[in-house]
């Protein structure tokens, strides 16, 4: 994929002003003021370090008054290693277009989450798995994911596999139902669960402040 060229960038946005002139540095700050990136060089300028998945490519055949029209279904994931991913997919009447295309906007899909070591059978305080377990669903696929010890690895089929590889997940235990041969709702659910780590999370830490009181503008 043809890279971005940052030194020439000319933000759209308010927010992408902020991160070219340094004013934010992190997508946690992004997150924080409840706040999404809308241009893709935020990604790339914040996470520099994105590595990139196509997950799987797709003929599409669709009768018309005219005839026969053909195009491509592209899912892609991208993700860092270190708790930020994405997942997005697209649809072009050519290859190379539909995979920039849904690379681009997988990086404006892209969630930090949270990862620990949730497992009653390690206890060793790294984050190499999740912290509790979460479930994800997308059409008729519904996973769960559960903390596992470390050393255990991934398990996982192909495309659930490859996501948690990119979220920075090394240990994992899975479980999935519906029709889970169908990418894009595998890959989606997938997502889905991982988000909910830090979904949980946040919600968690709401409720503690109401019950001592600590709630005081905006929760971050």
């Amino acid at each position: 994929m043809e890279e971005l060229d940052l030194e020439t960038w000319e933000p759209r946005t308010k927010l992408g002003r902020m991160v070219k002139d340094g004013e934010i540095t992190s997508l946690s700050e992004i997150f924080k003021r409840g706040r999404r990136p809308r241009e893709v060089e935020i990604v790339d300028t914040l996470v520099p370090d994105l590595e990139e998945e196509i997950l799987n490519v797709n003929l599409v055949q669709r009768m018309h008054r005219s005839g026969r029209r053909l195009s491509f279904r592209v899912t892609a994931a991208v993700g860092n290693r270190d708790g930020v991913i994405g997942i997005a997919h697209t649809s072009g009447g050519e290859v190379a277009p539909s995979i920039r295309k849904a690379i681009e906007v997988a990086k404006l899909q892209v969630r930090e989450i949270r990862r620990g070591c949730g497992s009653w059978e390690c206890g060793c305080g790294r984050p190499h798995s999740i912290p509790f377990e979460v479930t994800g669903q997308k059409g008729s696929v519904r996973i769960t994911l559960k903390p596992a010890p470390r050393g255990l690895g991934i398990a996982a089929s192909e495309i659930p596999q490859t996501i948690l590889r990119l979220a920075g997940i090394e240990d994992v235990w899975t479980t999935s139902k519906g029709q889970t041969r169908t990418t894009i709702n595998f890959g989606l659910a997938t997502f889905d669960a991982l988000k909910k780590t830090s979904e949980m999370a946040i919600r968690d830490r709401y409720r503690d402040q109401i019950t001592t009181g600590e709630v005081g503008g905006e929760v971050d």
